[in-house]
């Protein structure tokens, strides 16, 4: 079968892990800044970030879509990031806006390029968007990274109505847990006057309680198998 997949924020953590563990078939594609191409695919260097790169995004992805007869297709927007992590109001003015920009912004930006460049084909056709516990439990510290989550998960929401009606795209949000990943390194050396709840993520290091990339990621590869999860679905995998 020949499978697309696409993962943005795939050149380390749970992004590379999407890539290693994908179909054993699929042309891998990583978009990111600074990466390399996967194994058996491709690199497209963009940050998503600054809003010059939509546009391109949207014309390179199409150009993959038209590249051949794809039997399935699966984009998995993980890009994102943390930083900076302090209270609204208090951290630098640059950086929270690119948070802004890349966390929320760019979020439902690209899931419309991709639903765009595939809406009209017959093939298996997925969208997922890597969301976090932080959708539903406020944290100080973490209030645009909070609102960017359920935002996502909300566009999930109403698309998935949407995609029930006419565009038959399995549309998800899909929250992993607590990875063992650069984040929570950075999250585990903050400050705790820029993030009071710093503490419990300490515990979860020490306690061993952080889940490994690839085991995670196998776990996100079988919820799209499961054909009784449908599309608009908001789901944390801990959960499952």
């Amino acid at each position: 079968m020949a499978t697309l997949v696409v993962v943005t924020g795939g050149s380390a953590g749970l992004g590379a892990a999407l890539l290693e563990t994908a179909p054993g078939d699929a042309y891998r594609v990583d978009v990111s800044r600074s990466g390399s191409a996967p194994d058996g695919g491709s690199h497209l260097a963009l940050d998503l970030a600054d809003p010059a790169s939509w546009d391109v995004f949207a014309a390179g992805f199409e150009r993959l879509v038209d590249e051949q007869p794809w039997e399935r297709i699966t984009v998995i927007h993980n890009a994102g990031v943390l930083d900076p992590i302090g209270f609204a109001g208090e951290v630098d003015g640059d950086a929270y806006r690119r948070h802004v920009l890349l966390n929320s912004a760019a979020t439902q930006v690209v899931g419309h390029a991709v639903l765009a460049a595939i809406r009209e084909l017959s093939c298996r056709r997925e969208l997922v968007f890597i969301s976090s516990g932080a959708a539903t439990n406020a944290r100080a510290g973490w209030a645009a990274y909070g609102a960017a989550k359920a935002a996502g998960d909300q566009w999930v929401r109403a698309v998935g109505l949407e995609q029930q009606v006419r565009g038959g795209v399995k549309v998800l949000s899909v929250a992993p847990g607590v990875v063992a990943t650069a984040m929570q390194e950075q999250i585990r050396t903050t400050a705790e006057r820029d993030f009071p709840g710093v503490d419990r993520f300490r515990q979860l290091h020490d306690e061993g309680r952080l889940e490994a990339p690839g085991e995670v990621a196998r776990r996100l590869w079988a919820l799209l198998d499961d054909p009784q999860v449908g599309t608009g679905t908001v789901t944390d995998l801990r959960e499952r």
